[in-house]
């Protein structure tokens, strides 16, 4: 019983943190945008999602796995879920939890300005706000590359001009 109780307060503590880490407008641009300029400087790894894809159900637990491990080095993780109905990301996210913010874009806006080519859909953000990397689909056998490129991008310095 006291780990139900453990799980259900875990649970609701991600989810409000997940659902008030982002802007409080209803503009996906926008609150993306605001996220980027909390993190700039950081190596981000930004995420494209759905409730109904599959290999995103596998990449949660190593996207916060990687937000645990290198926070601490300037490393975030930023979401954007795509499904058209905010109960479907919910319910998911009941499942999946998620230890970093979360943006929702229904519309599928952001998803066209990233011109996303699968599900899911990562671009791995140096310090200089530039895309260094992007994966489509999330392959198990390439958690390994993930990581080390994450890794990489976080022993670089920016350079100002």
């Amino acid at each position: 019983m006291l780990k139900k109780i453990i799980f259900t307060t875990c649970l609701l503590l991600s989810l409000t943190y997940a659902m008030n880490s982002v802007a409080s407008t209803n503009d996906p641009s926008e609150q993306l945008n605001t996220l980027l300029q909390e993190h700039q400087g950081k190596v981000i790894y930004l995420d494209f999602w759905a409730s109904w894809c599959g290999p995103c159900k596998k990449s949660f637990p190593w996207m916060n796995e990687m937000q645990t491990r290198y926070a601490p080095d300037g490393f975030t993780v930023i979401t954007v879920n795509l499904d058209k109905e905010a109960l479907l990301a919910n319910e998911f996210l009941a499942t999946h939890p998620a230890n970093f913010p979360v943006v929702y874009d229904p519309e599928g806006i952001l998803a066209k300005q990233y011109k996303l080519v699968g599900m899911p859909s990562s671009y791995l953000i140096g310090k200089d706000g530039e895309i260094k990397r992007s994966h489509a689909g999330f392959i198990n056998k390439q958690i390994p590359t993930y990581e080390q490129e994450i890794q990489l991008l976080l022993q670089q310095s920016v350079i100002k001009h």
